[in-house]
């Protein structure tokens, strides 16, 4: 069995870049750090450490064997800090991870109802791509993950998919810029500049194909991983962005910006992937139940006409 000390100690060494340095650190003499290393190299039958001329180096086997040390003692630190930290009521930690193709405000209305149980939660949000996120999920350092599509085939991570729900896409533009529109909707599309969402989102090739089926060729000029980014960009007139039209209404308000029209024919779709087939852990649970009981429950995507909405963008700004 690994012996967790001698592991720290290699991995001591390692990161001082010496077996002085170490020592100094460990409070250690360099004799009972280098056998203790040797036997730590015996019982792996590998060698982690070369000696060129005065200095250590890691050997291949060493710098994997320092990866897996850094994550063992990262893990332990945030061990040690849970069960420092944790209060008398025994509250509840959550750890998401939330793919950055999900807009914030449905990130934030999802995991709402996570924080509003009885029971006292804490949650740890973190924000990255889809695939590193899959990552952190298998060595169990976050809970649960909040993505735009079911786990990719293929993935070599045993996870389940559990769709939150789904909604059509809303256009939008700054009130000024949807006054210089004529055409009826979706023809708008033509002549409009537009903001898109990048690559890596999975409304993005649904959104191409509506484009064909449409026969609109889109005057693309921008594309945008980060949603959030890509509103601030379209509140500020650089052209039409779009929202999923669960949170049309919210866009709306809180950027100042006219409703152009939307689509049930492409969609966006949520799901909250977890290492559990069927969900458990009670915050989970939460998030889920009410994804379908309100936030995509009965979705009224009966929006404004394009067409008086832009007329009444245009008054108002002539007016």
């Amino acid at each position: 069995m690994l012996n967790y000390k001698q592991l720290h100690y290699f991995w001591a060494v390692a990161k001082a870049g010496s077996m002085v340095r170490a020592s100094e650190r460990l409070h250690l003499t360099p004799q009972t750090l280098s056998g203790q290393i040797g036997l730590l190299e015996e019982t792996l039958g590998v060698a982690l450490f070369l000696r060129v001329g005065r200095r250590l180096e890691l050997t291949e086997t060493g710098r994997l064997a320092l990866s897996y040390a850094d994550e063992v003692f990262q893990i332990g630190n945030e061990l040690e800090e849970a069960l420092r930290s944790r209060p008398e009521s025994r509250s509840i930690q959550l750890r998401v991870g939330v793919d950055d193709a999900v807009p914030k405000s449905i990130a934030y209305r999802l995991l709402t109802p996570a924080i509003c149980l009885d029971e006292p939660v804490r949650i740890v949000c973190r924000e990255d791509k889809l695939v590193r996120l899959l990552v952190e999920l298998a060595i169990q350092r976050i809970d649960l993950v909040l993505a735009d599509r079911p786990m990719p085939a293929g993935t070599n991570v045993k996870g389940y998919s559990h769709k939150l729900g789904d909604c059509g896409i809303t256009f939008f533009a700054e009130p000024r810029l949807a006054a210089q529109f004529t055409d009826q909707w979706p023809q708008i599309l033509n002549v409009a500049p537009l903001l898109i969402p990048g690559k890596e989102a999975a409304v993005r090739i649904p959104l191409m194909r509506w484009f064909e089926a449409h026969q609109i060729r889109p005057h693309i000029v921008g594309e945008f991983d980060d949603s959030a980014l890509m509103q601030a960009f379209g509140q500020a007139g650089t052209g039409v962005f779009m929202a999923p039209s669960v949170i049309a209404e919210e866009v709306r308000r809180e950027h100042g910006v006219t409703i152009l029209g939307h689509t049930n024919e492409v969609t966006e779709q949520f799901y909250a992937i977890s290492m559990e087939r069927r969900l458990t852990h009670p915050a989970v649970v939460a998030i889920n139940d009410t994804a379908h009981r309100e936030l995509f429950a009965n979705l009224d995507t009966q929006l404004r006409p394009s067409g008086e909405a832009v007329a009444r963008a245009t008054r108002s700004i002539r007016g």
